[in-house]
């Protein structure tokens, strides 16, 4: 028998023997494919093609004793069932076997991460190229956190209402972010997490920001609260909370804002004075950048 080396996600269940019972399909799931199968109670010697994307599967209904190894390497047993999951990003094919028990069907979810949102996890997390992480190979455990992802991109899946691309994106960032955290490690050397700035110096920094809403954005006086030097406090403050000390402060000026709009009288002039617009346009225009809508269709 021919053995296939490397297969695409797409393809993979071809070479796997299950019944299809449906599958991802359009733009809405660019960031992670997914299939759910239903297998054969008895699998014997399969080849199982490389892919390049991890992959994840997670046993939906029945339970299994299977069996892995490399070609012709030594077996390795897992006695698995529903809510336990395998992990594997190999770059050679490996062969597998397996025995269902009882008379439950033996389904699985199939579900591919995307090459360029493992990138971008990679990068938030370590703060590193995905290709310095090594996916680590994970057979028949379970993990809870993982399992309720799994559990809401079925139901997005499997539901009768239109999907969402918003949310299966979020939803693969999120499992994205899972995986690097917890199943992977340096593909070589030592990968150090990224350092930010330590929680306390955060929020001394925060608290000056918040008390000093109504005037201009002063970055020297920031980073002199928090003892480093601007380049230095600028590039940790981003670490920490994602955005610039700028962004984050605009943030908390148009949260004042929203609190002030919603629950106040006061009048839309005084509120963009109130944080630091002298400009009722300038302010507007921030406002509406920022939350979406203008001044006055959010109070209303």
């Amino acid at each position: 028998m021919e053995i296939v080396d490397r297969t695409t996600a797409e393809d993979l269940r071809h070479h796997i023997h299950g019944r299809l019972l449906t599958a991802s399909s359009g733009s809405a799931w660019r960031d992670i494919q997914v299939q759910l199968l239903s297998h054969q109670h008895l699998e014997q010697n399969l080849i199982v093609p490389a892919v390049a994307e991890p992959l994840l599967v997670w046993i939906l209904s029945g339970s299994a004793r299977i069996e892995e190894r490399e070609l012709k390497g030594d077996w390795m047993a897992n006695d698995v069932g529903a809510g336990d999951f395998f992990l594997t990003n190999s770059t050679t094919p490996y062969e597998m076997c397996w025995q269902a028990k009882g008379s439950d069907p033996f389904e699985v979810m199939h579900l591919y991460l995307g090459l360029s949102v493992f990138e971008e996890a990679a990068k938030e997390v370590f703060d590193v190229a995905g290709r310095r992480l090594k996916v680590k190979d994970i057979s028949g455990q379970n993990d809870r956190l993982l399992s309720l992802m799994l559990e809401q991109v079925r139901t997005e899946l499997t539901a009768n209402h239109s999907q969402s691309a918003m949310y299966i994106e979020g939803l693969a960032k999120t499992l994205a972010v899972h995986i690097v955290r917890n199943y992977t490690e340096p593909a070589e050397g030592k990968i150090e997490r990224k350092s930010a700035l330590p929680a306390m110096k955060l929020r001394r920094v925060v608290e000056l920001m918040e008390t000093h809403l109504d005037q201009e954005f002063s970055l020297r006086r920031l980073a002199e609260e928090a003892a480093m030097s601007e380049y230095h406090f600028t590039r940790l403050f981003k670490q920490a909370t994602s955005l610039s000390p700028s962004q984050y402060f605009i943030r908390l000026k148009m949260a004042k804002a929203r609190n002030l709009l919603r629950e106040t009288d006061l009048s839309i002039i005084q509120i963009g004075m109130d944080v630091g617009y002298s400009s009722p346009s300038h302010f507007s225009q921030v406002f509406r950048r920022v939350v979406g809508v203008s001044p006055r269709d959010y109070r209303d």
